[in-house]
């Protein structure tokens, strides 16, 4: 029997009647219902049967649907126990797909993926987006791409490069550990109901090693934090947020060879790295 396609706004409307569900706004919920938007999706993603696929807040399955109907063994993890007789009925013909109802900032990913190395696929809830990107990306998971729905500022902040008005903290974590690109925007039409904002679908590739040597990774993004610590500040002041004196500072940047009265947006990653291998090197902290 044909399953009928989720993301035609007469069936997600059909399903939330059926279940008397509403977007719940402090979860960041809006159902997507659009198939040409999921479709180029799961294109964005290139999957290849039975790839592994981490999808994050599948809501009612529109997006799971549709990589299940690719052969992809699908692991969806839903943070709304609502959702979860939802699912099991709007997704009981396909047999690779595996829910688990659990907050994916606390689950055991590896665990959760049976250590198989895998993909990111997902609609990710704009209220939580820099988090869960950033708990991804840190853990240094077998993952090999990441495909996912942001709101469309956070994503032009994912791929800005040095001196633009959007690069910042985010932009320098993103490009140390992938190599982002916008795939495409997406309007608050192609949701109900429509959030206030547009969206767009970034692709991340994982980078097999990072772009740049680092003495000490964590010092490295110290130094970005404290960088980008307060808009438009000159380093020579900013970095003094590092628990240093100006003295120290100034030292630092000599050692380094950048100028302090450059700001934290006009550094690349080839200058984060040298400031926080020359800031080991130093030893200016203790």
């Amino acid at each position: 029997m044909e399953q009928p396609i989720i993301a035609r706004k007469n069936v997600t409307n059909h399903i939330l009647k059926s279940f008397n569900i509403r977007a719940d706004k402090r979860l960041g919920q809006n159902f997507l219902t659009d198939e040409q938007i999921v479709a180029q999706i799961v294109e964005a993603a290139t999957l290849q049967q039975d790839d592994c696929v981490l999808e994050i807040g599948p809501g009612i399955g529109t997006l799971t649907q549709a990589l299940a109907e690719k052969g992809a063994a699908v692991t969806a993890v839903e943070l709304d126990k609502r959702l979860l007789p939802v699912l099991k009925e709007t997704l009981a013909a396909y047999p690779n797909v595996n829910i688990i109802n659990a907050d994916i900032l606390q689950l055991d990913i590896k665990e959760a993926v049976n250590n198989q190395s895998f993909k990111v696929v997902a609609n990710l809830p704009y209220y939580i987006t820099t988090p869960i990107v950033f708990h991804l990306l840190e853990q240094k998971l077998p993952m090999e791409r990441l495909v996912v729905m942001v709101q469309k500022e956070v994503a032009e902040r994912m791929v800005a490069k040095p001196g633009g008005k959007d690069y910042g903290a985010l932009s320098v974590a993103v490009q140390y550990y992938a190599e982002p690109k916008i795939a495409f925007k997406v309007p608050p039409t192609s949701f109900i109901p429509a959030p206030n904002v547009e969206s767009a679908v970034i692709v991340c590739e994982v980078r097999k090693q990072p772009p740049v040597t680092l003495t000490d990774e964590k010092i490295f993004f110290r130094v970005v934090k404290a960088a980008f610590s307060v808009r438009r500040k000159m380093l020579n002041n900013a970095l003094k947020n590092m628990g240093i004196t100006a003295e120290e500072v100034k030292t630092w940047l000599e050692a380094a060879g950048i100028d302090g009265k450059r700001r934290g947006e006009t550094l690349s990653l080839t200058e984060f790295a040298k400031l926080a291998n020359v800031y080991v090197t130093l030893k200016v902290v203790s």
